[in-house]
């Protein structure tokens, strides 16, 4: 049985009412709350229709209605209109997450730390596997005689440092001799290739700087490169769960908890998604644990390419058009931020 016009009004103006209350809808709440011209045993009739379709449960405890799995699915791709931030909003937004944020990775942490602030949900931020992550160029920035800055940075924009002390001072006409070398050894080569790459052949006319090299800079290297494979995952607002609802029942809050500190396998989950916006609800997860819950998730890029993702999870009741909007708009921020950081070595 198709969704005539009016069905699908009541199925809309139910689940506006239940993710606004979180309490079962009945005929008469319709009836009063949104002017749809129909009476309440129109209404009613309609409702157990929806239900015999699969779009509405009904609790034992309670004469009202609460939407499904499938009619949430229904709303998200058919119905939803995505709510439009104004440019305030949007203003509001870019403020508190470049607030107190010097690099990238601050960045994106503090990206998940804001959309579980807005949403009042939980909120994660997730950089996928880099072991096709390319290396763009590399630098050694002297601190004093024997402390330099390794820095690496890779093609996404990411730079990652670590501070190296050396054995003997080096002058900077040495380390960037040095850091030339390893560019050009370096330059386009995946993370993964990077640590199979010998260059101390390099050094072979120059014993002092292949002692340097070997003893020093190699280890704080390999070392950071290890670091650029790992795969991050910012978790925020976990103690939001209190606040909502279907989470009052204490042992529903447990499992909830217990599901999040499992953080390898979110990772496997969240690695696996599609890119683009993506919302996933109820059933639709595989994962048993994840059957009563909805997650939502954005990609961010740079030059097309994928670089991670950030999301939210919660329960299927969620505000989809305001969260999709809001991850929306954090993710192209994050993609705006990463193409800053592109230029040439120079720079």
């Amino acid at each position: 049985m198709d969704l005539s016009e009016r069905k699908l009004k009541i199925l809309q103006a139910i689940i506006a009412d239940f993710v606004r209350t979180a309490e079962p809808v009945g005929s008469r709440t319709i009836s009063r709350n949104y002017d749809l011209g129909i009476s309440p045993a129109t209404i009613r009739n309609e409702m157990s229709d929806l239900e015999e379709m699969g779009y509405l449960t009904h609790p034992h405890t309670s004469s009202g209605r609460v939407p499904s799995a499938k009619a949430y699915r229904l709303y998200v791709n058919e119905i939803m209109e995505k709510k439009e931030l104004t440019q305030e909003e949007k203003d509001a937004i870019a403020q508190r997450l470049y607030e107190n944020v010097s690099e990238l990775d601050n960045l994106i942490e503090r990206a998940a730390h804001v959309l579980s602030e807005i949403t009042s949900l939980t909120a994660f931020a997730l950089s996928p596997g880099k072991e096709q992550e390319k290396l763009k160029y590399i630098n050694l920035i002297p601190v004093d005689e024997r402390t330099v800055v390794l820095m690496i940075v890779a093609d996404s924009g990411e730079v990652s440092n670590t501070t190296v002390r050396l054995d003997k001072p080096a002058s900077e006409d040495t380390l960037r001799v040095l850091a030339k070398n390893m560019t050009y050894n370096y330059s386009g080569k995946t993370l993964s290739e990077a640590l199979k790459v010998d260059i101390i052949k390099s050094f072979r006319e120059d014993a002092e700087a292949m002692a340097m090299f070997q003893n020093n800079i190699v280890p704080g290297f390999i070392r950071t490169l290890e670091d650029m494979l790992n795969v991050n995952l910012y978790m925020e607002g976990l103690t939001n769960i209190f606040s909502i609802p279907e989470y009052s029942d204490i042992e529903k809050a447990r499992h909830f908890f217990e599901m999040m500190d499992r953080k390898e396998d979110i990772r496997r989950k969240l690695i696996g998604t599609d890119d683009g916006i993506i919302v996933t609800i109820g059933g639709e997860n595989q994962e048993a644990e994840f059957c009563d819950c909805s997650i939502v998730t954005a990609t961010y890029h740079v030059d097309g390419r994928m670089v991670g993702k950030l999301g939210v999870i919660g329960p299927t009741r969620m505000k989809y058009d305001e969260v999709t909007s809001v991850v929306e708009f954090l993710t192209d921020n994050i993609s705006k931020s990463f193409m800053i950081t592109e230029g040439d070595e120079d720079e």
